[in-house]
């Protein structure tokens, strides 16, 4: 697909980070977008980013949406297909993600739950509810956002990561095996699966936001929970007065998404190019990169304290929300 010139897109999480930027570069490249999200306010802003610099004739729409309910993707599809005025789409953006759940053992089992439910059953909903919309096209893509923790399921030997990791391997699983499905019965259907390392989202501050509250307003056991985890990394942090691990998850989160190495724009742009040329793998980032490789080559010391690669900083910094 070399141009999104007059296409239809559907783009979950469109409301913030990698989404917000998939919106806005589609739309400025001429392609209609349908974006969802569940945050009023964030998709306002995309919308208002997307008020100038798109060509006349360009329609971006913005709808709430939970996508872990079926019945809120097919109401989804249905307003597409009327405010579009169209029985098919081009390009679908399984991208709507969340963290939580970080342990199997210790962390609520309703936060295990719907983190995976996000993160998992969006891809496979979404695929599922605008699969026929996608299969209507002359020529169209599905696009699913997996992660490096797709391959590589922890944020270093001491940090879990457990419900996240375990969807973005099932993202990239069932992306690997819808591209044999779809050669097989809808060639005219490709498949991308996304591996994004770390970006400048705020993935961190909308996690802390909707498992712990404002930084000010957590209690004591989410204090304490965040003080054992930084101290598994930085044995200091278990001296740290409940004040100081409050400041530190408030500062972590916009430094995670301030100091990241590649920026939600370029992301979006690294996507898109990948889209273009048809590219079914598209890691997005130098530490996408450069983890890839060191994983494959050490995959039995991949969980090991010694294991050396390029994705430790970033890993321990969104491990310790700083």
């Amino acid at each position: 697909m070399e141009s999104f010139d007059n296409r239809i897109a559907v783009i979950t999480g469109g409301g913030s980070g990698i989404g917000r930027a998939l919106v806005t570069q589609l739309a400025q490249a001429g392609c209609h977008v349908a974006f969802c999200d569940l945050s009023e306010e964030g998709m306002q802003g995309t919308l208002d980013l997307c008020a100038g610099p798109i060509s006349e004739g360009v329609r971006v729409t913005a709808h709430r949406c939970d996508v872990t309910s079926e019945s809120e993707l097919q109401r989804l599809r249905d307003e597409v297909a009327q405010q579009h005025a169209t029985d098919h789409i081009h390009l679908l953006f399984n991208n709507a993600g969340i963290s939580g759940g970080q342990s199997f053992i210790n962390d609520p089992r309703e936060q295990w739950d719907r983190t995976f439910a996000i993160c998992w059953g969006g891809v496979y909903l979404g695929c599922r509810v605008f699969l026929d919309m996608v299969v209507a096209a002359p020529e169209a893509r599905i696009i699913n956002t997996s992660s490096v923790n797709g391959f590589w399921a922890c944020l270093g030997a001491h940090t879990e990561h457990s419900a996240y990791s375990t969807a973005k391997f099932a993202v990239k699983g069932f992306s690997e095996s819808l591209l044999v499905d779809m050669r097989c019965n809808a060639p005219h259907v490709g498949v991308s699966v996304v591996m994004p390392g770390h970006i400048g989202t705020p993935i961190a501050k909308n996690t802390q936001l909707m498992w712990m509250g404002e930084p000010e307003d957590m209690d004591d056991a989410a204090v304490a929970g965040l003080r054992e985890r930084w101290a598994r990394i930085e044995p200091a942090a278990a001296d740290m007065s409940d004040d100081m691990v409050r400041q530190m998850a408030m500062t972590g989160a916009e430094q995670f998404e301030q100091e990241a190495p590649t920026s939600a724009d370029e992301a979006a742009r690294i996507i898109l190019a990948g889209v273009r040329e048809g590219r079914w793998r598209i890691l997005v980032g130098e530490d996408a990169v450069g983890l890839d490789a060191a994983v494959r080559a050490n995959p039995e010391g991949a969980y090991e304290a010694d294991f050396e690669h390029p994705f430790a900083l970033g890993a321990n910094e969104q491990a310790q929300g700083r």
